[in-house]
């Protein structure tokens, strides 16, 4: 198994990121501000059939701030968003992903499970990376090398973290994905809850945090978790695809875990796909 934490931090200039960081830890102050005094107040759906698919004026709000602060800060970064721009994994040296509300329906309906997700990422991965946990007063934050940080507090993993009895997974598009039963099965008969909780980004900050052993993510967008990506990184979690090899952001699905966790859970996961 490829232990992602263990790579070499590819180099970035400090400057940069400390003013990366800066900028985007205030727009994950200014995201949960919005959200929290909006949130629950009814939603102004797009087009799209499915709730899971709502666009709210509140994610075209907290877009337009973004893009404002980003592009005066950093006019040479492109800023892809989740509501308005096809995704790209190359182009340009860095680019910033936003998920203005990661977890619509959860916020028009006001369940307190929602965040807002950005990222500055390169070739390689994450570089700075932040997820703001409204409901629980929270910014999470890290960069290349330098840790992760909740509210300013630093966050490392331990082993006793990977003893959580909870895995987080998140539906697709269009339902549970293939072999997802079986997965939640296997999980039970080793004594272990599966939870869907309708943020990918959460999700993932929940392992990083040391909250739950694991999140698989069958399919997922860059915007969606590059953030909490960087915090699983920077706490020492294991990133892996379906695979099991190791990459920053893969493109065949995803596994965060808790090191001592990662081999099993993936097992699960291979598993249940192969059953499918």
């Amino acid at each position: 198994m490829t232990v992602l934490s263990s790579r070499p931090a590819y180099p970035v200039d400090p400057g940069m990121v400390s003013i990366a960081l800066e900028v985007a830890g205030r727009l994950a102050n200014d995201a949960s501000d919005v959200i929290m005094a909006t949130a629950g107040r009814g939603a102004r759906p797009a087009d799209d059939e499915s709730p899971f698919d709502w666009v709210t004026d509140t994610d075209h709000t907290l877009e337009r701030h973004t893009r404002r602060v980003l592009t005066g800060e950093f006019p040479d970064i492109p800023v892809y968003c989740e509501n308005t721009d096809v995704e790209v994994r190359g182009g340009s040296e860095y680019r910033w992903v936003v998920d203005p509300v990661d977890g619509t329906a959860n916020y028009t309906a006001g369940m307190p499970w929602c965040a807002y997700s950005l990222a500055l990422v390169d070739r390689w991965g994450p570089v700075v990376g932040v997820v703001a946990d409204p409901y629980r007063a929270q910014i999470y934050a890290a960069a290349r090398g330098r840790g992760m940080r909740a509210n300013g507090t630093p966050v490392k993993l331990t082993e006793r973290q990977g003893d959580s009895l909870v895995v987080c997974t998140e539906m697709t598009r269009t339902g549970p994905w293939p072999g997802m039963g079986s997965f939640i099965t296997t999980a039970a008969v080793a004594g272990t809850g599966v939870r869907v909780l309708g943020s990918k980004a959460l999700a993932v900050a929940q392992v990083a945090l040391g909250h739950v052993a694991a999140a698989v993510l069958h399919g997922y967008h860059e915007w969606d978790v590059a953030g909490a990506v960087a915090l699983a990184v920077e706490s020492g979690a294991v990133v892996l695809d379906r695979r099991g090899d190791g990459a920053l952001l893969p493109v065949d699905g995803l596994l965060v875990a808790a090191p001592d966790v990662a081999d099993e859970v993936l097992g699960w996961w291979q598993s249940a796909l192969s059953a499918a």
